[in-house]
């Protein structure tokens, strides 16, 4: 009865090092600023972001995180969200941070969010890959994923795969995989450049624009006085995508991807980044 008490204690530690989160926004995050108009709800379930004329909002985690799984559920501005932009990402700080971005690009009443990623490595980004999302993203909650790990990053959308960013260091293409980054989130109006290259402005008659949060989880390293909780046995650590995965994702990226930086040529007249190359 001893040794099944120690095994259960050293493994109810072990999850409490590597899965850091469950659900709780008071616990997890921190309201960084809006003035009020972000607010933990349903004791701790639920947070919400608003925007009008005078302000966003934006909160990040208490925790650093260095690789894992995130996920959070978002509901997205409804209705006339042109010019808005709600942003969920994971960053590091300093001029040469790493950064792994979603970014989702409001609209007018009727026409499709552009679903905006980016990944940054050592201060320079400009990776971005843009979807349309399959579904309306502002009638209800989906789930919205980052798996980082040593030897990739992918962004999925209610399980489904869209993105992949390998690590391909060997090719002299730097990769994040040494800096701790907070998760983020913002609610911000960008009508200089977020709907139609900033030809449709914000209306702000519209206002307050509110997105809202649940269900967010993460199995992941947490960093605390420089040290981390990884463990190469956490099941994350060696994840890919299998033969279904890259299935869905090719899927996505054939019937809803509108830009793609590798395959702008006219961006990279001197011919596209390294990592493009590599199939």
């Amino acid at each position: 009865m001893a040794s099944s008490s120690l095994i259960f204690s050293v493994l109810l530690v072990f999850l409490i090092a590597t899965a850091s989160a469950v659900g709780n926004f008071n616990q997890n995050f921190d309201i960084t600023w809006g003035d009020g108009r972000a607010k933990i709800l349903n004791n701790g379930q639920l947070l919400t972001l608003s925007l009008d004329k005078g302000s966003g909002s934006g909160f990040q985690s208490k925790s650093e995180y260095l690789f894992g799984k995130i996920d959070m559920q978002i509901k997205l501005v409804p209705g006339n969200s042109a010019g808005t932009v709600t942003a969920y990402y994971l960053s590091s700080q300093g001029p040469t941070h790493d950064e792994i971005d979603f970014e989702f690009l409001g609209n007018v009443s009727g026409q499709p969010y552009t679903l905006h990623t980016n990944v940054f490595s050592q201060g320079k980004g400009g990776r971005e890959q843009q979807f349309r999302l399959w579904f309306d993203p502002t009638t209800d909650f989906h789930t919205y994923s980052i798996l980082w790990n040593p030897q990739r990053i992918v962004f999925s959308v209610d399980g489904t795969p869209i993105r992949e960013f390998k690590n391909l260091e060997s090719m002299g293409v730097p990769f994040p995989k040494n800096q701790a980054m907070r998760i983020y989130s913002s609610l911000w109006n960008a009508d200089d450049w977020a709907t139609q290259g900033g030809r449709v402005k914000t209306d702000w008659s519209k206002a307050p624009f509110t997105a809202s949060y649940r269900n967010f989880i993460a199995n992941a390293c947490v960093v605390a006085n420089g040290k981390s909780s990884c463990t190469s046995g956490s099941s994350w650590m060696n994840q890919q995508l299998d033969t279904t995965g890259q299935s869905r994702m090719q899927w996505v990226q054939k019937n809803y991807m509108i830009y793609n930086y590798c395959t702008d040529f006219q961006r990279f007249p001197q011919g596209l980044p390294k990592e493009c190359t590599v199939a």
